[in-house]
């Protein structure tokens, strides 16, 4: 017999544990001669726990109430018809009324989500150290801890903590003092994160292509969009690519640029030796739920500039002075991050590089699983530089439906993606282009992002790709 027995009369501790080491979430209680009397759920019980019964407490038939089941033998479609949104599992008994086994209807095939944080290290012990220290707000040990290693880890000399990864951008910008009447160089295939903070600075965007083998910001790109206008290009490191740092950095100097590197996808990547975060006259990390690391919401600008540094944590913090407490010597802002999150930080940068490593490990399954499927090519690797992974991405052969690759990959249970749309290509932005973005088109027509987390069901991704494959032949 599959499934959990209990005796009537068993104390509620037992049936409690019984129900947890078993898989289907219920106790079948039986009387003295194994005949089934009732059906306890792991949610009866807790009901009588707040009821104020007490763990050491007997099962009595009273606490049973009523259940539904099924006599050995019967038709698969009467058993059915016993389900319904409350009732998904039904023992089944013989004849003498024992319980032999159960059914169990699955309404769905739970879906694998696209990320999910790993929160397996010493996150809930530093949170609930931080939570103890009675330091929940924008002060406190662990946010010092954060920014000093976090920026070290880039190898950046100063981590500014901030609320999160967008406000990190317009942080940056309103330190190095654009807004009205300066141009920003953005990449069309990026979050709408890079290019909304721009428009918060009153600054106005500057949209142009990517490199179709890189699928980052293209230099060529951003020299022909260059003005006497322009004063800093954001340079997105997307989907944990590495850009081509050196040619947008010699742009820079040229004509007198700041870059704001925009790494929120791409913790751990190395440019040529160094990581991404430090090439830049500042870089800005996203934590959210679904990065590399997170905090749950939360994000870093790290920089190597002593001026840069002291002016961001002074409008981080409404504008206020570091030498006269509320004496306000700017319009400032509160995008401070709380010592709450800095701790769940902390925990996370300790693993950080097993982390990489596991995401990559998923995505080469996924390059050796759906190998003989050749209208999938998978993110490239550019010589000299190292990609992390954040979500598994490629690129679907043009003609290929995206969208319905999706639908089908969601139907067998996976999560699957588009990438992000053109931002040319949303009213909104329409009116910033710059030039032709032939590249970012065709990426984001037919881009798609796969899982990267732990226990992926492989099996599954393969039967969609089957499916896929006898639908576009």
């Amino acid at each position: 017999m599959k499934g959990s027995i209990c005796v009537i009369n068993s104390s509620v501790r037992d049936v409690l544990t019984s129900i947890n080491e078993e898989p289907s979430g219920v106790a079948f209680v039986i009387d003295q001669q194994e005949r089934l009397i009732g059906v306890l759920t792991d949610g009866d019980i807790r009901r009588m726990l707040l009821n104020g019964v007490d763990l050491n407490a007997q099962i009595a038939q009273e606490d049973l109430g009523s259940y539904v089941f099924a006599n050995q033998g019967e038709k698969l479609e009467d058993i059915l018809k016993k389900t319904d949104k409350k009732v998904r599992i039904i023992p089944i008994i013989d004849t003498e009324g024992k319980p032999v086994d159960y059914f169990r209807y699955e309404h769905r095939v739970k879906m694998i989500p696209v990320a999910e944080p790993k929160l397996n290290g010493n996150e809930f012990k530093y949170l609930t150290d931080a939570f103890l220290s009675t330091w929940i707000s924008s002060a406190g040990a662990y946010i010092n801890r954060f920014e000093s290693e976090f920026s070290e880890y880039c190898g950046a000399k100063y981590g500014v903590a901030v609320s999160n990864g967008t406000v990190a951008i317009h942080l940056a910008l309103e330190s190095f003092g654009i807004g009205e009447g300066d141009e920003v160089i953005v990449p069309d295939l990026t979050f709408a994160a890079t290019i909304n903070a721009v428009l918060h600075a009153n600054a106005t965007p500057v949209i142009v292509d990517v490199d179709p083998v890189s699928w980052c910001i293209s230099p060529e790109a951003i020299e022909k969009a260059i003005t006497p206008k322009t004063k800093a290009i954001i340079p997105v490191h997307v989907y944990g690519q590495p850009c081509d740092m050196d040619p947008i950095m010699a742009l820079a100097e040229k004509h007198n640029l700041f870059v704001v590197e925009d790494a929120a996808e791409a913790h751990g990547a190395v440019y040529k030796g160094r990581k991404v975060g430090s090439i830049g006259h500042a870089a800005t990390f996203s934590f959210f739920g679904n990065k590399i690391i997170t905090t749950g919401e939360g994000g870093m600008v790290v920089t190597n500039s002593d001026q840069l540094n002291d002016r961001m944590r002074v409008l981080r913090d409404h504008g206020m002075s570091k030498q006269k407490r509320y004496w306000h010597e700017h319009i400032g802002y509160n995008y401070r991050m709380t010592n709450l999150q800095a701790a769940i930080g902390c925990a996370q940068l300790e693993r950080i590089d097993e982390i990489i490593a596991g995401r990559a490990e998923i995505e080469s399954k996924y390059q050796s699983v759906l190998a003989d499927f050749s209208f999938v090519k998978w993110q490239p690797k550019i010589d000299g530089n190292k990609r992390v992974t954040w979500l598994v991405a490629a690129l679907l052969e043009d003609g290929i439906d995206r969208d319905g690759v999706i639908q089908q990959l969601r139907d067998n249970g996976v999560d699957a993606r588009p990438f992000f749309y053109q931002l040319s290509d949303m009213p909104i932005y329409s009116t910033y282009v710059s030039g032709n973005l032939d590249a970012s088109k065709l990426l984001s027509r037919q881009g798609l992002n796969l899982p990267t987390i732990d226990g992926v069901d492989f099996d599954r991704v393969v039967k969609a790709f089957e499916e896929i494959k006898e639908t576009f032949k």
